[in-house]
């Protein structure tokens, strides 16, 4: 490696050292009085939704484009992880006036 090549890797390296990649983050939503609040958040690419069912009934998180479904019993918890940007549309199958979006950029 020349003089140059060799300052310019060294340069890379460091700088790579340093820049640490963006963490997943979860966004949490608490199911009650049976509904999603809030009924929109938004997400990156990489990042999981996780619901808690706090109502007395059964609920799910499934996705409108059927990509995936999560059922909920009483007092549980449940997740995805979002692979794709773009607007999600969910909705309980139990009940279908329950309803979410989920707004996701790319990472």
């Amino acid at each position: 490696m020349n003089g140059g090549a060799c300052v310019a890797f060294i340069g890379f390296a460091l700088t790579a050292a340093f820049i640490s990649p963006v963490e997943a983050a979860v966004i949490r939503i608490a199911i009650s009085n049976v509904a999603f609040p809030p009924k929109k958040v938004t997400a990156r690419v990489g990042d999981t939704v996780e619901w808690t069912n706090k109502d007395f009934v059964a609920h799910t998180a499934t996705a409108r484009d059927g990509t995936w479904d999560v059922n909920l019993p009483p007092g549980k918890s449940g997740s995805t992880v979002v692979k794709k940007a773009g607007k999600i549309q969910y909705y309980c199958r139990y009940h279908p006036t329950m309803k979410g979006e989920i707004d996701v950029s790319p990472r």
